[in-house]
């Protein structure tokens, strides 16, 4: 209340001084530009100059205004964008998942430079142009991602490489690999793509080098680790009695160095898996060396048991085939009714002449269980000891078993 009086007072004092002033004549005020000329009292003059000055800062205070309200306008067009560049990279991913790859392609890269995450878009992009067969525009979109966003080489990397390995590019991909791995050579992933590599391009020597780094990483599961193991070396032992099968057509009394020396190199647990030595005793046989081979099975045979090696024991001649036969019977004491055993048996009989021994472990072991190996091996002993029907007879259950026929009616002889 007081303030409002305050304010009257005020004015009535200002109101009255103009009152005052106005009746004193203070001259005129004359203004000249070009052929004109302005006159005017000064009370006037003054009140325009007073309006002139309000009307200036009326007209700034405008344009700043506007200024504001531009930042403002830039602002929402901004915001629209992205909220458009979002619709259209949903829209995108949804026709990437769909399998619609031109349209994909298309909305991922025109919302990138709007998007939140260009890298996103670029990956995907690239993505849709590999399906469309779009090598070229692979990598150039592929380019555009790295350089969308800062420290994504490991990222745009692994895309690379994957599309590399499904374009069946793998000498790229390797290429493309061995760099990211020198960026992180602990990268998970990029170890487990260059383990899909080599075993693409079957270098089974850089994949024998990886093994330790992906046993270390855990990069695999367990089983597929040992299968992975397993596979790598049965093919370095191939590769390996290739090369002693090759230097034996030069000179046939070359050594098997090669051979035994990567069998050495083995790992201890494949050294005792059954697989891998019946690998290495099956080659070291098909390179004459049958002698190392029976002694080597006789060693497994000794500690392990199994039925695949027992076969191949049979199958082979060592130094001294009697010996050979007085090994297997020890072992037949414990496994009485083996038939793998009685059929190495029958067949290291042969070796040692005894026919009528070698029929009986047969008889015995065709009666334990109808196989095609036995029923093949008693047959043939049938036909070359005369009894000529029996081996016949043998050989039909064996054609029949082979063949799964079914029990019919037949005419008699």
């Amino acid at each position: 209340m007081i303030r409002v009086l305050l304010i009257l007072l005020v004015a009535l004092l200002i109101g009255t001084g103009l009152a005052l002033g106005l009746q004193y004549d203070l001259g005129y005020i004359r203004v000249s530009f070009g052929n004109y000329l302005v006159e005017t009292n000064f009370w006037v003059g003054l009140g325009l100059l007073v309006v002139i000055t309000l009307l200036i800062q009326l007209f700034i205070g405008l344009v700043r205004r506007m200024g504001r309200s531009g930042g403002a306008v830039k602002g929402w067009l901004s915001r629209g964008n992205k909220r458009r560049a979002q619709r259209r990279t949903t829209n995108g991913l949804l026709a990437l998942a769909e399998g619609n790859w031109p349209r994909a392609r298309k909305l991922l890269t025109t919302s990138a430079n709007n998007a939140d995450t260009p890298l996103i878009n670029y990956l995907a992009a690239a993505q849709a142009s590999f399906e469309c067969g779009d090598y070229d525009g692979v990598e150039e979109l592929l380019r555009r991602a790295f350089e969308s966003t800062p420290g994504s080489d490991m990222a745009v990397g692994i895309t690379q490489a994957q599309l590399q390995l499904a374009g069946n590019r793998y000498e790229q991909a390797l290429a493309t690999l061995v760099r990211l791995r020198k960026q992180s050579p602990n990268h998970p992933f990029v170890l487990k793509l260059l383990k899909s590599t080599y075993l693409k391009l079957e270098d089974w020597k850089e994949l024998a080098r990886l093994l330790p780094e992906l046993k270390k990483h855990d990069v695999l599961p367990e089983s597929e680790f040992h299968e992975l193991q397993r596979q790598v070396w049965h093919n370095l032992l191939e590769t390996a009695a290739e090369e002693c099968r090759k230097r034996r057509q030069d000179d046939p009394g070359a050594s098997l160095e090669p051979l035994t020396r990567l069998w050495d190199e083995l790992p201890g647990y494949l050294r005792r898996d059954e697989h891998t030595i019946k690998d290495y005793a099956r080659l070291l046989a098909n390179l004459g060396d049958e002698a190392q081979t029976e002694t080597l099975l006789r060693k497994v045979l000794r500690n392990h048991w199994s039925d695949e090696l027992i076969n191949l024991y049979g199958r082979i001649e060592g130094q001294n085939p009697d010996e050979q036969l007085i090994m297997a019977e020890q072992w037949l004491k414990d496994r009485p009714n083996n038939p793998e055993l009685l059929l190495a048996l029958g067949r290291l009989s042969l070796r040692n002449e005894l026919w009528g021994k070698a029929r009986e472990y047969f008889e015995t072991s065709l009666h334990l269980r109808r196989s095609r190996e036995t029923l093949a091996e008693l047959s043939r002993l049938n036909a070359h000891m005369g009894e000529e029907e029996v081996s016949i007879k043998l050989m039909m259950q064996g054609l029949a078993k082979d063949n799964s026929l079914p029990e019919l009616p037949m005419p008699k002889a």
